[in-house]
């Protein structure tokens, strides 16, 4: 797939995701419970930052490495569902306590949450992996099988 196709559908993701949080957060912040809302919005900004993400691949890939290879387009296209996807567990991870253990949730402000969304959106990898030890700390979950072949590859 050509890097035109995918920069051009990562734009159109960024839109709608920036268009969906100047929506929620302005347009009708009445619309929704504050609670989903929050969720919403965290959602929102996990999906920013992988987009934003994404987009930072695209040109450093094809401009300034001069490196396209178009085999990565699956990952271009999966990995701001998957930002999106953070951004929401993040939330949860946050709200739950067991992100912060030692945090009151009256201390959390939610400028903060929204920032780790982003975050979490922005950095894939190193949110899985904290995900993956919060899974093997509080329960005894052992990371995954492609979790210690990525970090055998890179490390």
């Amino acid at each position: 797939m050509s890097k035109w196709i995918i920069s051009v559908l990562l734009l159109i993701e960024l839109g709608l995701v920036t268009f969906a949080l100047f929506y929620l957060s302005f347009c009708h912040p009445d619309a929704v419970p504050v609670a989903l809302k929050n969720i919403l919005l965290s959602i929102l900004f996990g999906g920013l930052g992988g987009t934003i993400y994404c987009l930072r691949g695209v040109y450093l890939n094809a401009c300034v490495r001069k490196k396209w290879d178009s085999d990565w387009a699956p990952w271009y296209l999966i990995r701001p569902f998957l930002s999106l996807a953070l951004g929401g567990i993040s939330y949860l991870l946050i709200k739950s306590g067991l992100l912060f253990l030692n945090a009151n949730q009256g201390e959390l402000h939610q400028l903060g949450i929204w920032l780790l969304a982003f975050l979490a959106g922005l950095n894939v990898d190193k949110t899985l992996s904290k995900i993956e030890s919060i899974g093997q700390s509080v329960w005894g979950i052992e990371p995954s099988k492609q979790s210690e072949k990525h970090e055998g590859k890179n490390g």
